[in-house]
């Protein structure tokens, strides 16, 4: 519930949370009727956010849960794999330790036999342990079991392998209580001078930033969207995410276990997490939020650090470092497996500031101060915990930096090619290099992955969300995407931009860029050669080209490969396209399709320029939850059954319900030839 929330039943007060991220759990044993109806009623205020438009309302899941009296409490398995050789990284001898805690809420004492069991990928039972406890009225008792797993497979980004502990709970021969829980094998290790291990192998992590928005259906994400995320992120070579800035969606956390992304999970704030910024006096007491993080998400594979806050002002002093120590106890007693860090923008030449109390001392951009913060801390590990902050606004392409970035007020657009950032960033040719060029550097987290709703900059209105991300915020990717798919994975990656519909700027100069992994790219122009440029890493390509309409291509090599790449002149929209990412649908009513909708000229190709308003019609068992185009500056509502194209694209959402069936979402335009899209659900 974002945020502030009271809730009531049948007119009993049950409790309140100020935060709009932790997850909350009420007792309503007492409360609820058994015979007549029930009235849930919630009151949330929104007002009070954060770095970015947070949202209002319930935006995550609601469930109702019944046990017996005698059962295990929730969040109460902890399972805590341990390796002491990681070997080559792929298989090792492995031991789990199981910590179950049973409830009895029960008038009378109970003996209940608790089993552990191991289950591996192919559904063997491959280690258990078992004991019988006596449990006393209205108490509770933590069980500690181990289970050797020799030869574990080991989980990791490219082979995210997952077991399960089965917990259940017996009394004489009946089954009282049963927890499944996916966990993961893996060998962490931070290093002063080497960056990060695992497994045993040293691995930089090639991470990212993100909230939890997406075009149009806002901060209530539906867990299939989460996945479509996810893998556009694995298809740019991203292994790690820092969830900004606060505990995120139950589900989120185990398609990153399934997937393969490691995890830097982040507390709110340092100390007292229901102020905006942690004030000078506050002491590190209030660490309900801290707490529930850890208890909640310790058992996933992909969680590699806790992060205990992000920029707080106080961040250079003694008191902040207290407060830190303070809450490093705190994830110690609940989860001694992990290391903490926190994100820092300033008060790192302080040598007994908040750096001084952390395992891993995250770095907020000021790439120019990595070594320096080495050298004042020789025994800590370093992580660059936010990158980058490049501005830009998808498919928009003016050429000069000052002149253009302050120069088109009105629309609030910034130029697509990399040449501005925030306040405190950088661009992206000068945000990633210093990273991977420092082998003590454990690896870098780019802001951001994706445009979010609010914090608009540099212009403020009309933008209503950031340009901060390497895709916009219905996940299309901008130029620099292709930056760090280059760098970031052994894929050929040739990437030609702008567009080249430029009518009116015959003869005039036009930035040509290329990122790009080749050996050598020569460029193209109505098959003339405009010359062959050797490839720097880290570094883009760029030509001055006389704008004249037609064919613009870049040909490169790759250890002796060809690739191509092809920009072309089109013509007006002339029909429509819809791309589903799915035509299988599952009726569960939560399955969704992420629709592509592009406009195309007579010849079929896309047009990069177009703005046509396009209508849909959805017919079936299914919702049009939401639609989206990536502009930061459009007021079109999400919630509706049009969308204009934004520089050729936007995006629709579409949503199954209980019912199997078939599924059509027609798109029409003034002008342009529709288009029909069938899918199923089944």
């Amino acid at each position: 519930m974002f945020s502030n929330s009271r809730y009531w039943l049948n007119g009993r007060e049950l409790g309140s949370l100020f935060s709009g991220y932790t997850r909350t759990r009420f007792d309503i044993t007492n409360l609820v009727s058994h015979e007549g109806p029930n009235t849930l009623v919630v009151k949330v205020d929104p007002r009070y956010d954060g770095w970015w438009y947070e949202g209002g309302g319930i935006y995550r899941h609601v469930r109702l849960v019944a046990v017996e009296p005698v059962h295990i409490a929730p969040d109460g398995v902890f399972v805590a794999p341990s390796v002491d050789d990681p070997g080559t990284g792929l298989r090792a001898d492995a031991t789990v330790s199981a910590q179950t805690e049973v409830t009895n809420s029960s008038t009378a004492s109970a003996s209940v036999t608790v089993k552990n069991e191991v289950i591996d990928a192919e559904g063997h039972v491959v280690g258990a342990a078992v004991s019988t406890h006596e449990l006393g009225i209205a108490t509770g008792i933590q069980i500690h079991q181990e289970i050797p797993l020799p030869d574990a497979a080991l989980w990791s980004p490219a082979n995210p392998v997952l077991y399960r502990l089965r917990s259940t709970v017996m009394i004489a021969d009946r089954l009282v209580d049963e927890v499944v829980t996916p966990f993961g094998v893996r060998h962490v290790r931070f290093s002063a001078g080497g960056g990060f291990f695992l497994n045993g192998q040293p691995f930089k992590l090639q991470g990212v930033n993100i909230h939890q928005d997406h075009a149009g259906v806002g901060v209530a994400v539906p867990d299939r969207l989460f996945t479509w995320r996810l893998e556009r992120l694995k298809e740019v070579g991203c292994n790690a995410i820092r969830m900004s800035h606060n505990p995120v969606a139950p589900f989120l956390l185990d398609e990153c276990d399934r997937l393969g992304f490691l995890v830097i999970a982040e507390n709110r704030h340092l100390g007292d997490s229901y102020v905006d910024q942690t004030p000078k006096d506050a002491v590190a007491v209030a660490h309900r939020d801290l707490s529930a993080l850890v208890t909640q998400d310790r058992n996933h594979p992909s969680i590699i650090l806790w992060s205990l806050c992000n920029e707080q002002w106080i961040q250079g002093t003694e008191e902040s470092a207290a407060m830190a120590r303070a809450m490093r106890q705190r994830v110690r007693e609940l989860d001694p497996t992990r290391a903490v860090t926190a994100a820092m923008n300033g008060g790192f030449d302080s040598p007994h500031g908040l750096g001084s109390a952390l395992d891993v001392i995250g770095i907020n951009y000021n790439p120019w101060v990595y070594d320096s913060v080495h050298q004042l801390f020789p025994h800590a590990p370093i992580i660059a915990s936010e990158i980058a902050s490049e501005i830009s606004t998808r498919g928009v392409y003016t050429t000069h930096h000052w002149e253009d970035y302050y120069g088109d007020r009105t629309r609030g657009y910034v130029s697509a090619y990399s040449i501005s950032a925030g306040p405190a960033g950088q661009t992206v040719e000068n945000a990633w290099p210093p990273v991977a060029q420092r082998e003590f550097l454990g690896g870098g987290f780019v802001w951001a992955a994706f445009d979010y709703k609010g914090e608009p900059r540099p212009f403020g209105w009309p933008v209503i969300n950031c340009h901060y991300g390497f895709m916009d915020i219905c996940g299309f990717p901008k130029d620099s995407y292709y930056y760090y798919k280059a760098w970031w994975t052994q894929e050929p990656v040739l990437h030609l931009f702008p567009h080249w519909n430029w009518a009116g700027k015959e003869g005039q100069e036009i930035p040509v860029w290329v990122h790009s992994n080749c050996d050598e790219v020569e460029l193209f122009l109505n098959g003339v050669s405009l010359g062959k440029q050797t490839v720097t890493p880290l570094r883009h390509l760029e030509w001055k080209v006389k704008y004249s309409p037609g064919q613009l291509v870049a040909k490169g090599t790759r250890k002796g490969t060809p690739i191509e790449a092809t920009r072309e002149t089109t013509g007006a929209p002339a029909a429509i396209r819809l791309t589903a990412d799915r035509a299988q649908l599952h009726a569960d009513n939560a399955d969704l399709a992420v629709v592509t909708v592009e406009a195309l000229d007579a010849q079929g190709r896309p047009v990069p320029t177009a703005s046509d308003k396009i209508r849909f019609t959805l017919t079936g068992p299914a919702k049009l939850i939401g639609v989206g185009n990536g502009d930061p500056s459009c007021h079109e509502p999400d919630k509706a059954s049009d969308r204009s194209l934004f520089n050729g694209l936007a995006q629709a959402l579409v949503q199954v319900t209980h019912d199997a069936g078939d599924i059509t979402l027609t798109a029409e335009s003034d002008g342009l030839q529709p288009c029909t899209l069938k899918l199923s659900s089944q």
